[in-house]
């Protein structure tokens, strides 16, 4: 890239993670029976870098694009649906706006190329409450069909992650959740995936919005022969402007730069995590930074968590995106750090501890 990504410290700590643990495993309750729980936990105190983690203004940012790749017949929706989608998110319909108010978490979506102007015919200057444009110059549409040619050029590419770097400068609090919407958008993932991954395309596409076992199957040929036709992208900013799309490079730039600021990033599902996947192929050490919210429907979603070495939180079943999932995890990790801030310790509450002969569990 013409402008520095991001860089990122080692966040691990022998000795702050020292006393995140003896903080857990001191609490009046036998050691492990938090389960997940006590690792958040300890994760976010280690992202934070405080024994007393405190969650301020959590971002939900919702990066919306449109694909060329929808030419080909990948989605059962038609791509209008990127744009109406939005419109929904900014009047308040949307499940992730839904959750987004029941959780308390500030909502933002970004135009980062989608297939309509949403300042049309308002005065020059004037902003939509919750809406950021971002756009590429040449993209303003969307990415160009991928199976004719690469989605973006470089210099889109590079000035879409640009655009998530400084758009999460601007953004106040400490964690940022992960949304998405973009109709072919699980075309690109599972592109990213089976060329970063090194896993056959097969394995890497699923139903997307909602497609049948022969439209499946139908999907997988043309991403075949997309993958055949970048066969020289294998680095993974060349695999991400061959493929698209201009939300996941936006939230890509928007990755690095919460993890190079110590926010907590929680992650949605399948394209909030191919957006993860190529930064952790540019920096591994986001993943320290990164929380996985659920385990998606989508098929890919599977081999991606399995390929970062990472856990989900939650296993329902979603496939919405919009960052639906992330939203639903949230309230996760708001107890996680009030257990490790707020709960007592045996000694504090005058509790016994385990004898050394006593089972490890309590009446």
């Amino acid at each position: 890239m013409n402008t520095a990504l991001p860089t990122l410290a080692d966040l691990h700590d022998p000795a702050l993670h020292s006393v995140l643990q003896a903080a857990m495993d001191n609490k009046t309750k036998p050691p492990g029976s938090l389960g997940q729980l006590e690792a958040l936990a300890v994760q976010i105190g280690e992202i934070l870098g405080t024994d007393k983690p405190v969650l301020m203004h959590p971002q939900m940012v919702v990066f919306a694009a449109d694909h060329g790749l929808t030419a080909q017949g990948i989605s059962a929706f038609p791509a209008d649906v990127s744009w109406q989608m939005v419109e929904n998110f900014l009047a308040g319909g949307a499940a992730v706006s839904v959750l987004a108010r029941q959780h308390g978490l500030a909502l933002t979506v970004v135009d980062c190329g989608v297939n309509r102007d949403f300042l049309a015919g308002l005065p020059a200057g004037t902003q939509r409450p919750g809406l950021l444009v971002r756009k590429v110059p040449g993209a303003e549409h969307g990415t160009a069909d991928s199976s004719q040619g690469v989605a973006m050029s470089q210099a889109q590419c590079e000035q879409a992650i640009r655009n998530g770097v400084e758009l999460v400068r601007d953004l106040p609090g400490n964690a940022l959740l992960l949304g998405e919407m973009g109709i072919g958008n699980t075309s690109a993932a599972s592109l990213l995936l089976a060329r970063l991954a090194g896993l056959d395309i097969a394995l890497c596409t699923g139903a997307g919005t909602g497609l049948d076992a022969p439209a499946v199957a139908r999907k997988c040929d043309v991403l075949r022969k997309v993958l055949a036709r970048h066969a020289d992208a294998t680095q993974p900013l060349d695999a991400l402007a061959a493929f698209g799309g201009l939300e996941i490079a936006t939230m890509t730039g928007a990755v690095l730069q919460a993890a190079a600021q110590r926010r907590v990033i929680v992650v949605d599902g399948f394209i909030a995590s191919a957006a993860v996947l190529v930064a952790h192929a540019l920096q591994p050490l986001v993943l320290q930074r990164c929380v996985f919210a659920h385990r998606s429907g989508e098929r890919g979603h599977e081999f991606m968590l399995q390929h970062l070495g990472v856990q989900a939180l939650l296993d329902l079943g979603l496939r919405l995106g919009e960052g639906s999932g992330a939203a639903l995890a949230w309230p996760l990790l708001q107890s996680a750090c009030a257990v490790l801030r707020e709960m007592a310790s045996f000694a504090s509450a005058g509790v016994s501890e385990k004898s050394g002969n006593a089972p490890a569990t309590v009446a």
